[in-house]
């Protein structure tokens, strides 16, 4: 599913909800989302998961073109952990 399905059917299920309504509400979720993770907090949302930032240390990488070693920087990167009930829904063994 992509934004755009999702705009679809959330104006779908919703009769009193448009499509500009229902993009306007995705699109202010996803930014909040993505503001409270640059300003280095976490997010969670109960069922679903939780969205968080994890650190990686500087290290000595290798270009795989030349093969001539490449220092990598420090830097955090974003890291989604799923909730249990959405880890339960999709273990379908």
């Amino acid at each position: 599913m992509n934004r755009s399905q999702l705009i679809a059917i959330l104006s779908h299920q919703f009769s009193t909800l448009t499509a500009q309504d229902a993009e306007v509400s995705v699109t202010l979720i996803l930014d909040e989302i993505k503001n409270a993770m640059a300003n280095g907090r976490r997010v969670e949302i109960r069922g679903f998961g939780s969205f968080a930032l994890n650190h990686r240390n500087p290290r000595i990488g290798r270009n795989p073109m030349t093969g001539e070693k490449v220092t990598v920087p420090a830097k955090y990167v974003p890291h989604f952990k799923p909730g249990k009930e959405l880890k339960a829904r999709v273990d379908i063994a």
